[in-house]
């Protein structure tokens, strides 16, 4: 069993259900995070917590000393597209400049593994689908770039450190823990589930469809959903399989799924209408993204999806929109 892990940006969204599944597979952990966009509420109980920034080296130190961590898993980042583009500054420097210091943190106390949160907009627009870890990498914002920049980062410390690291490019993270105890909060929200299920209660007027000219089956934008339980296995999966392997991974299900598909399968699961508007495309907004099936996910980490129906992804997110806790 491995020593300590420490989960830097542990109160968001992925991390914290990364660290309730490392909790129940036995692990111990402790959480960092800023709380500029995490919720300490979803830090479960009895798991230590430690304010700190990535943007200060000296909120850092004390916690390495602390503890005697074997790995970091590391999902502190900013991660609102848009605003990368008007404010790239924010970007760089908590995404990558952080970055930089959680390393230079990690090398001094001799901790030599990290499990990053990546993502797929590091590929830009897709030359072709399903997408595999060798489309080539052509980020068409700051947020995109500032994740390539942190992979390229891992591929020289690893090369001149000796770091173990995991680069895992994620397609759309979606639903919440089964027992609904944590879910998706973000504010603003921009994610279309966490929309569509507050348009169907309600809290929005309505939900926008950006596009419905696309050349897809239906004519709007087709997405690969994949449940945060299940990114949260391929988390630890990651983080054993580091002695043997150091790289990139994607993490999706290979499943298309349309924004009217969505939408109709989150009126199924709840039972109730949700008020549509039909709006313009928006700009960089590709047709189709979504990962090849059965790559180094299934054959390296030895991972595979357990949700594969949009329904039951949906279902997890309403149980947990119906009594958010926070």
């Amino acid at each position: 069993m491995e020593k300590t892990v420490l989960i830097m940006g542990g109160a968001g969204y992925i991390g914290s259900h990364t660290v309730k599944h490392l909790q129940e597979q036995g692990y111990s952990c402790v959480v960092a995070d800023n709380l500029v966009y995490g919720h300490r509420q979803a830090v479960p109980e009895g798991v230590p917590f430690e304010k700190a920034d990535l943007a200060d080296v000296a909120s850092l130190e004390p916690i390495f000393s602390k503890y005697d961590f074997s790995a970091v898993l590391h999902f502190a980042a900013y991660a609102y597209v848009g605003e990368s583009v008007t404010d790239p500054q924010k970007y760089y420097q908590n995404n990558v400049a952080g970055t930089l210091n959680l390393l230079s943190v990690m090398k001094k106390h001799h901790v030599n593994k990290i499990v990053f949160s990546s993502t797929c907009a590091t590929y830009g627009e897709p030359k072709y689908t399903p997408m595999d870890e060798k489309h080539p990498q052509n980020p068409i914002n700051p947020y995109g770039r500032s994740k390539l920049m942190i992979e390229q980062v891992f591929a020289d410390y690893a090369r001149a450190y000796g770091l173990k690291y995991a680069a895992l490019r994620y397609f759309n993270a979606a639903g919440a823990a089964q027992d609904a105890s944590i879910g998706e909060s973000h504010n603003p929200e921009t994610h279309l589930i966490p929309l569509v299920l507050q348009a169907i209660k309600g809290e929005r007027s309505c939900i926008k469809i950006f596009g419905t000219d696309y050349p897809t089956p239906d004519g709007t934008c087709l997405r690969d959903y994949i449940h945060v339980e299940d990114l949260a296995c391929a988390h630890r999966l990651a983080l054993e399989k580091l002695n043997d392997f150091s790289g990139y991974v994607n993490l999706g299900t290979g499943i298309k799924t349309s924004v009217k598909d969505i939408i109709a399968a989150a009126e199924k699961v709840t039972g109730k209408t949700c008020p549509v508007q039909p709006a313009p495309r928006r700009a960089g907004d590709p047709a189709e993204l979504y990962a090849a099936a059965h790559g180094p996910a299934e054959t390296v980490l030895g991972w595979k999806p357990r949700y594969l129906q949009i329904e039951d992804i949906i279902a997890t997110a309403w149980k947990w929109e119906q009594n958010r806790r926070y």
